[in-house]
């Protein structure tokens, strides 16, 4: 395979739960969280992110588990780049597993981003290769089986981690100035209307938001609008729409940050919802 290559569709059986299929070279994921989780594998070469402070790498055969609301990036590693398998469960999803389990309370979380687990590594691909053959029942089951060795053998050192659409515990003029630009996503205000309106300094703001969400301001707003454009695109609606409702310049510019957040461009995530359809491939280079 040459070029890069990214699909996204949904679960047969669990619609809350994303898969990816991708191939990236030179693509580049900027720094971003998930509502949820993002769990995979990796086929071949070698992603590497930052995570947490730290730099990861995960190589051919390695199992991702990126906990809900943690910032992170994402990259080739070598230079052939990387591909491999993701499924994106909501935090209900692995919630409700590990309460099946007998787990302790909370929302699960998982010590390390990489992980050495073949067995779950083996069924994650089989919960892809099910999926693609429609077999919502065979999906389902693998699904929660992988799920539920991943939990018991990975998560149960750390039984919750923060929502980043939670009630968070952020200093209140962290959270005054994060419910401003949930509030403001088409004309947000400068760095000093957001601060006057908080009863701020700009740059004591500026600090004090980037320390607690780990995102500045306008970088914030950005991942904001891609998760309000994910919710128009589950409704139906088309993209150039989508990229005026959530404050983008155009669709452009829609695409590009959604790219580097989701991994395809709002089309091809709109298609996995059952609203038309489009292509999969993306040019090499792209991103």
């Amino acid at each position: 395979m040459t070029g890069e290559v990214a699909h996204y569709w949904r679960h047969p059986a669990l619609p809350d739960v994303g898969l990816l299929r991708a191939r990236y070279i030179t693509h580049r994921f900027t720094r971003h969280v998930h509502d949820g989780y993002a769990i995979g594998v990796i086929l071949a070469g070698v992603e590497e992110f930052e995570y947490a402070g730290g730099v990861e790498r995960a190589g051919r055969g390695a199992v991702v588990a990126v906990n809900p609301g943690t910032v992170h990036t994402g990259h080739a590693g070598a230079p052939e780049g990387w591909a491999y398998r993701m499924t994106y469960p909501s935090v209900e999803v692995l919630t409700d597993i590990a309460a099946e389990l007998g787990l302790p309370r909370g929302t699960p979380a998982f010590p390390s981003p990489v992980l050495d687990d073949p067995g779950t590594a083996r069924r994650l691909r089989a919960v892809h290769l099910a999926g693609e053959r429609g077999d919502a029942l065979a999906a389902s089951t693998v699904l929660r089986t992988a799920y539920a060795g991943l939990l018991r053998r990975h998560a149960a050192r750390l039984p919750s981690v923060p929502r980043p659409d939670g009630p968070p515990a952020l200093p209140p003029a962290v959270r005054d100035a994060r419910d401003v630009l949930h509030a403001s996503l088409v004309g947000p205000p400068t760095l000093e209307e957001l601060a006057a309106t908080v009863g701020a300094r700009p740059f004591p703001l500026l600090r004090a938001f980037r320390e607690a969400t780990g995102l500045p301001p306008h970088a914030y707003l950005n991942q904001a609008r891609v998760r309000a454009a994910c919710a128009l695109l589950d409704e139906g609606l088309r993209p150039g729409e989508v990229a005026a409702r959530t404050g983008f310049a155009d669709q452009a510019h829609l695409t590009r940050h959604f790219k580097r957040t989701m991994g395809v461009p709002p089309g091809a995530y709109r298609a996995a919802r059952g609203f038309g359809s489009v292509g999969t491939r993306e040019p090499h280079g792209s991103g």
